[in-house]
């Protein structure tokens, strides 16, 4: 497996861990602010290296899936803005959005043909 796909992997997996557990944790609390950084932190790095893995499509260059990782960033910056000015409820559509986005991801990356799937499924 190439270095892009395993650093990506690496901020993916605990990304997945870290989301539910904010989800199911008290809101507004220094774990969940501390958690909620570290999760950032992950979401952001599974992004930015998701620019490095090519050839999803024929050309060997970018996909519509790197559009995806372009909104992640996106919604990340806007869930932290929001939150700074007290809108709690768009923090928590953004939050709660792109914890769903990364989840959709990870059914996808499962799908046949996948590159997760050659590496778990044959």
């Amino acid at each position: 497996m190439k270095l892009p796909v395993l650093v990506h992997l690496a901020a993916v997996l605990p990304a997945l861990l870290l989301g539910a557990l904010q989800l199911a944790t008290p809101k507004g609390t220094r774990l969940h602010r501390a958690l909620g950084w570290l999760w950032v932190a992950a979401m952001a790095t599974a992004a930015i290296s998701s620019f490095w893995i090519l050839g999803l499509n024929k050309a060997g260059g970018f996909s519509v899936v790197h559009l995806l990782s372009a909104w992640t960033l996106i919604s990340l910056v806007c869930a932290i803005v929001f939150i700074r000015r007290g809108n709690v409820r768009a923090h928590k559509g953004f939050m709660v959005g792109t914890f769903l986005g990364l989840a959709g991801a990870g059914l996808g990356a499962l799908a046949p043909g996948r590159t997760l799937y050659l590496f778990f499924f044959t």
